[in-house]
């Protein structure tokens, strides 16, 4: 059963301005270290920060409607498995959230100028 769906589209350039603006004080309200790692050593790292970042708005989206539970930006760490594939990892007040029966899948796409995400959390049944 579906419990929740969220999906975000954003500008890469919004993320390149931010980053221009407000440096590593943005970097590090936002992103994790993994996150950092991964998307600074390419060689479009607005395109991968960009990703990450609608990756986290639609994953609030998704999780708003199964929970009130406060987290930060950093409670949510979007990472890649070795084929690519985009999972997401919990920590702070999120971290045991999945064990209860629950999964979370995303999926994002980019252009040049654009990219977005769907997440969609489910329950699992046995």
């Amino acid at each position: 059963m579906v419990l929740g769906v969220g999906i975000d589209i954003i500008e890469i350039e919004r993320i390149k301005k931010s980053v221009d603006q407000f440096g590593d004080r943005f970097l590090e309200k936002i992103y994790t270290k993994t996150e950092l790692a991964y998307s600074l050593k390419k060689t479009n790292k607005y395109q991968h920060l960009a990703a990450r970042f609608a990756a986290k708005e639609a994953i609030y989206k998704a999780l708003s409607n199964d929970t009130t539970e406060a987290y930060s930006w950093q409670d949510v760490e979007i990472y890649n498995e070795v084929n690519g594939l985009p999972k997401v990892k919990f920590y702070g007040s999120l971290k045991d959230y999945l064990n209860h029966g629950k999964e979370l899948k995303i999926s994002m796409s980019h252009s040049e100028n654009y990219v977005t995400c769907v997440a969609i959390l489910y329950e699992v049944r046995k």
